[in-house]
Parts: structure tokens; C-alpha cells; sequence
């Protein structure tokens, strides 16, 4: 008995590496600079992680200087200040969480609801501009308003009320970098809602409208779910930044506040490695909140897979 094989369908001829790679010679012409950049200022440094197991010698560089192990982060979980910086870098992390994460949401919200395209593009504007101001000049900015000189108690003085020199409490320091942070950069932080906004599709919000549905309850059954899988996206990727506080920031009112309530534990890798000298104590502080972060990274992800939502990538 004889059997014919079955030809097979011609499938789609695929182009070798040389036709992709002049076929879109533009766009990785366009990429090369930010991959340039990766790879000098992300991926090259990591090499110097070794330098948290050794006591290292610039002198005589890393392949020369001695190897040490674990001796490093031995002394670091033994020293006190390193622990009173994990808790201000939590404490104040867990603040911003709760009072900045909300800010843009909110931001985006009204702004859609914005019907005059002219406005909005304006408030746009206002908002998104001092995320380009330097924290010297954002800082700058407050000292003026909140300071020991400042309006705030130019004002009281001139009303015979009790100054309050607000830059340099420590008791508020938690608000007050928050309040610093919401300014600065909540209009910046808009724009990847505004964007999600703008996917949704608009036949929903006329067939609720036509149903009698308000401008609340389309906001609730429509836009919330709309933006369910962004808001799910920016937690996870702000939890895993949390350690991250701000180096700029509380490096520069660290000396006002004291430091106490504001070393963290980017100031405390800056004022007890880099400064010091100890070079191999700061990279280990460096290093061990650089695991923290990727933890609550892969926590954050696998409880956003958990309620049904993608997270950083589709299960």
C-alpha cells in the first residue's frame, strides 16, 4: 500500500539576522544611547558589588584587596545607627505610600474630567513643572515658605503668633519630606494614568450615561476598573522602590532635622562608607537594601497574581 506524504504549508519565510537588522537600523540607532547608558551607569558598577566582601583598598584595587566574606555585614547588622536608618527609611516609606501613591490617581482623575482641552493642557503644565527643578532649588523653595525666615512666619509675627520654623522639626520631618515629594513630583507621576485614561473606551461611558448612570458611578464601575492593572503595575514598582526614599533630598536637611529622623539608608551608605573612607561597609549597606528592594519586588508581583492582576509580567 503506498501512503503520499502530506505536503506541509509553506510557512512564512523568516528574514535572517542581516534583513531584520537593516530593516530597523533606525529604531535600534534611536535605542543605542539609552542602552549606552544602561550599560555604563547600571550594568558596569555592579561589578563593583564584590568590594561589600573584602575591606577594600583603592590603593591597591579590588583583584589586590583582601577578601573578608561575610565580615561586612556582620559589623553592619551589630551597628545601631544602621538599624535607626532601616527604621526611618521604612517608617518613612510607609508614609509616602499612604499620602503620595493616592496624589497622581487623583490628579489624572480630575484632570480627565477636564472638558476645556486649553485647561487642561495648562494645569498640565503647572503640575508637571517642578519635577524638572533640582532639589536644591525645590528645597530652596520651601525654606523660603516654611523656614525660620520664611512667609509663613513672616506672617505670624506680624498677627503676634508663636513662630514655628518648620524645615527644622523633626517631629513633622515625615510630613514635611512627603509634602516636599507630592509637590515635586506628583504632576509628573500623572502621566502614566493619564495615559491608561485615555484607553478606556468612551461607548462605555455613554451607554452607563444612557442607562442614568452619574458621573460617581461611572467613575466607580468604569474608570476604577480601567485603571485597576496600572495602579496594581505603579504599587508593585513603588514597593520595590521603597527603600529608595531619596538620597538628594534628605541629604541636603539632614543637618537641619538632625540625624536622627533623617538618615537613611542612602545617607547612612553615603556618611559611613563613601565619606569615612570605608568604602567596603558602605557597598554592603548598598548591597543589602539592593536585596531587600528585589524581595519586595517579588513579593509585591506574586500578591498581584494572586488577586488575578498581571503585575510586572503576565503570569
Amino acid at each position: 500500500m503506498s501512503t503520499a506524504r502530506a505536503e506541509r504549508p509553506a510557512g512564512p519565510v523568516r528574514s535572517n539576522w542581516r534583513i531584520r537588522l537593516r530593516r530597523d537600523r533606525s529604531l535600534l540607532l534611536m535605542t543605542a544611547p539609552a542602552v549606552v547608558l544602561l550599560l555604563v551607569f547600571g550594568y558596569v558598577p555592579l561589578f563593583g558589588v564584590v568590594t561589600a566582601f573584602q575591606e577594600y583598598d583603592p590603593l591597591v584595587g579590588v583583584m589586590q584587596s583582601q577578601w573578608v566574606g561575610l565580615d561586612q555585614f556582620d559589623r553592619l547588622l551589630g551597628d545601631p545607627l544602621f538599624w535607626d536608618a532601616m527604621q526611618n527609611t521604612v517608617y518613612l516609606s510607609f508614609v509616602q505610600l499612604i499620602l503620595f501613591f493616592p496624589v497622581p490617581i487623583a490628579l489624572a482623575l480630575m484632570l480627565n474630567s477636564v472638558l476645556s482641552e486649553r485647561l487642561r493642557n495648562f494645569v498640565q503644565s503647572v503640575v508637571y513643572l517642578p519635577h524638572f527643578f533640582s532639589w536644591v532649588l525645590a528645597l530652596t523653595i520651601f525654606q523660603q515658605m516654611l523656614g525660620g525666615a520664611g512667609a509663613l512666619n513672616h506672617f505670624l509675627r506680624q498677627h503676634d503668633i508663636g513662630t514655628w520654623d518648620i524645615m527644622s522639626d523633626p517631629d513633622t520631618f515625615a510630613l514635611l519630606v512627603t509634602s516636599q515629594a507630592i509637590w515635586k513630583e506628583a504632576g509628573w507621576g500623572i502621566i502614566v494614568f493619564l495615559a491608561a485614561l485615555s484607553a478606556i473606551n468612551s461607548e462605555l461611558y455613554e451607554a452607563a450615561a444612557a442607562d442614568g448612570a452619574g458621573r460617581m458611578r461611572r467613575m466607580w464601575h468604569i474608570t476604577l476598573p480601567g485603571l485597576r492593572g496600572v495602579i496594581v503595575l505603579m504599587l508593585v514598582l513603588r514597593l520595590g522602590n521603597a527603600l529608595s526614599v531619596g538620597f538628594e533630598q534628605f541629604l541636603i536637611q539632614r543637618e537641619a532635622v538632625g540625624r536622627d529622623a533623617a538618615d537613611v539608608l542612602d545617607t547612612f551608605s553615603f556618611y559611613y562608607g563613601i565619606a569615612t573612607g570605608d568604602y567596603s561597609y558602605g557597598a554592603a549597606a548598598g548591597l543589602f537594601k539592593s536585596v531587600l528592594s528585589l524581595l519586595l519586588i517579588w513579593g509585591a508581583n506574586r500578591l498581584a497574581h494572586a488577586f488575578g492582576e498581571d503585575g510586572l509580567y503576565r503570569k
